[in-house]
């Protein structure tokens, strides 16, 4: 009986850890990370920061910034950009790698990348018409999904 005391408890408090540590909460600027920072300066200046949050969680903590010109992006606990969405505008052309902006101008004339998203295995790519292109880490195209 003992023992399944001690288990429940045991299993009471992770779950209490895990619901307290989950929190997102507003943040200035400033208290972002200087990496994160300074990608903003240099992609987005000028452009007025609407919300700027921390989501915490148990393991792992990222960011995400929204800006007045419709545009939303996702940072890693360390700073670097996971994902960028612009509604309103083209991503700029700076964020996107050299490879997948010129293969987005031969064979999408005319097109804007609106969402481009990195992980470890590469990048994913919305364009303004709504196609959806997947690059692998060389930067080849592996996958491209029309809506």
């Amino acid at each position: 009986m003992r023992r399944l005391k001690l288990l429940f408890l045991g299993i009471l408090s992770v779950c209490a850890t895990m619901a307290c540590a989950d929190s997102d909460r507003l943040i200035q600027v400033k208290e972002l990370p200087a990496i994160t920072q300074q990608f903003l300066k240099r992609h987005f200046s000028g452009v007025k920061m609407s919300v700027v949050k921390q989501d915490k969680d148990v393991f792992d903590k990222d960011y995400t910034v929204l800006l007045a010109n419709g545009c939303s992006m996702k940072f890693d606990r360390k700073g670097y950009w996971e994902e960028i969405e612009c509604r309103k505008s083209a991503v700029p052309s700076s964020i996107v790698p050299a490879a997948i902006m010129r293969y987005v101008k031969a064979n999408y004339p005319g097109e804007k990348v609106r969402k481009i998203e990195k992980d470890k295995k590469g990048y994913e790519v919305k364009l303004s018409n709504g196609v959806e292109l997947k690059f692998n880490a060389k930067l080849q195209l592996v996958d491209v999904d029309v809506d």
